[in-house]
C-alpha cells in the first residue's frame, strides 16, 4: 500500500513520512501461549496459503495471455476462451475453473455451456480497455521478476541482487533501458504500481496555490498527465532519462497534455531540477541507499522556493514493522533489484528507518550532502 507524504519549504527543515496503517486482509501473527493443537488445524487450508506461488503465477498467466481483456465485453464458453487465447484441451478447464476458485473470474452455469466473466475487479483493473488497469506491474513481474525471485534465497544469504546485474549489466537501469522492450514494460509497471496512491492524490492534495510542479523520475509521464488534468491552471514537467523522453511525450500526447506538460532529459544525482514549486517523487527513493534518500530530499528541498512542496509517493513500512506487508515484500524486491535499496519506516530504526524527522536543514554543515559523483553510464536514478 503506497503512502503519501508532502514535504514543506516554509519550514527549517524537511518534515517526516505519515503513514496509512490501515491495511485490509492483513493476517497478524499468531500470538497464543502454549503448543499448537492438532485437532483446531486445517492442514489443507495451511498448505495452500502456502503455495501461493501456484496461484501468483495462474493470475499472471491470464494477464500474460491477455484473459481479462478477452473477457472485457462479453462472457464466453470455455471453448471460446480457448480458440480465442490458445489454450490446450488438457490445460483448458483446470486453468478457468482455478481462476473462478480464486475470485479472478466469475462462471454461470455449469459443464460445457458454462460461461466465463470478468469480476468487477477484474474487469476494472485487469482488462486494458479500462483507465484503471494495473496489470503493468504483473505483465513485469511475469516478464522480469517472477524469474529473478527464484534466486531469493542467494540474495538472502549474500545481499546481492538477483537480476540483470547478476547476468553482467552494470545496473538494473543500465539493463532495462538499453531494451526497448524491457524498457516499455517497466514503465507500464510504474504507472500501474502508482495509479491507486496517484488517483487519492489528485482528489486530496490541494495545488491551488502552485503554478509548476516537476515529477522527478517521470517514467512514461502518467503521473505528471493525472497531476495536469486534475489542476488545469498547472504546467508542469516529467524529468527522467534520454531513452524514456520519446516514450512520455507520446503519451502525454495522447493523454491531451502535452501543450502543458514537458518531457525533460535528465540525470536527478548530476543535472539540477527543472523549476518548480511543487516537486514529485514516485516510488524513487527506495530504490537507494539511506545517504542517496536523504541527497535527493535535500537537493528538492534546496530547489524549492519558499511555499513550495515535495510529494513524495512510498510504500511506507509501519514503524513496528508488522501491518504493511506490501512494504516489506516490495524491500524484499528492491534486495532482487538494486544494490543499496530499501523500503523504510517513517521514524528512525535499526531495521530500516530513514530518520527524515531529524534530518537537519538541508544547508546546514551537518546536511548528508550528494554521494559521490557518478559518470552518466553509472547513474541510472529513475525507478
Amino acid at each position: 500500500m503506497a503512502s503519501t507524504s508532502t514535504h514543506s519549504r516554509s519550514s527549517s527543515t524537511p518534515k517526516g513520512h505519515e503513514q496509512d496503517r490501515g491495511h485490509e486482509g492483513i493476517t497478524k501473527p499468531h500470538t497464543d501461549a502454549g503448543p499448537p493443537d492438532p485437532s483446531r488445524s486445517q492442514p489443507r487450508t495451511h498448505l495452500a496459503d502456502r503455495v501461493r506461488l501456484w496461484a501468483s503465477k495462474t493470475l499472471l498467466s491470464a494477464v500474460e495471455l491477455d484473459l481479462f481483456s478477452v473477457l472485457a465485453n462479453e462472457s464466453m464458453t470455455a471453448t471460446q476462451i480457448a480458440d480465442e487465447i490458445g489454450l490446450h484441451d488438457r490445460s483448458r478447464d483446470d486453468f478457468l475453473d482455478a481462476l473462478v476458485s480464486l475470485g479472478l473470474l466469475a462462471c454461470d452455469g455449469d459443464g460445457a455451456s458454462a460461461r466465463y466473466r470478468n469480476t468487477s475487479d477484474t474487469a476494472l483493473f485487469l482488462a486494458k480497455q479500462s483507465p484503471a488497469y494495473l496489470g503493468g506491474m504483473l505483465e513485469m513481474a511475469n516478464a522480469r521478476l517472477y524469474g529473478f525471485w527464484d534466486g531469493l534465497t542467494e540474495a538472502l544469504l549474500t545481499g546481492q541482487p538477483q537480476n540483470e546485474i547478476k547476468a553482467g549489466a552494470p545496473g538494473l537501469f543500465e539493463g532495462v533501458y538499453s531494451d526497448p522492450v524491457k524498457l516499455e514494460g517497466f514503465l507500464n509497471a510504474m504507472q500501474g504500481l502508482q495509479l491507486g496512491a496517484v488517483s487519492a492524490l489528485c482528489a486530496t492534495l490541494d495545488l491551488s496555490e502552485h503554478h509548476t510542479f516537476c515529477d522527478l523520475g517521470g517514467a512514461n509521464g502518467a503521473l505528471s498527465a493525472m497531476i495536469a488534468d486534475a489542476n488545469p491552471h498547472l504546467r508542469g514537467v516529467t524529468f527522467d532519462l534520454d531513452p524514456v523522453t520519446p516514450i512520455a511525450t507520446a503519451n502525454l500526447e495522447k493523454r491531451g497534455v502535452r501543450d502543458r506538460v514537458a518531457a525533460v532529459s535528465g540525470d536527478f544525482f548530476v543535472d539540477p531540477f527543472p523549476s518548480a514549486d511543487v516537486y514529485f517523487m514516485g516510488n524513487i527513493l527506495h530504490d537507494w541507499s539511506e545517504a542517496e534518500k536523504l541527497a535527493l530530499i535535500t537537493k528538492a528541498h534546496d530547489a524549492l522556493s519558499d511555499g513550495g512542496i515535495l510529494v513524495v509517493i512510498e510504500n511506507v513500512i509501519d514503524n513496528e514493522r508488522r501491518a504493511n506487508t506490501f512494504g516489506l515484500l516490495m524491500s524484499l524486491n528492491m534486495l532482487i533489484e538494486l544494490p543499496d535499496g530499501f523500503d523504510y519506516t517513517p521514524a528512525p530504526s535499526s531495521t530500516g528507518g530513514l530518520a527524515l524527522q531529524d534530518s537537519p536543514a538541508p544547508k546546514s554543515n551537518h546536511s548528508p550532502g550528494p554521494p559521490a559523483p557518478r559518470s552518466p553510464t553509472q547513474s541510472k536514478p529513475f525507478k
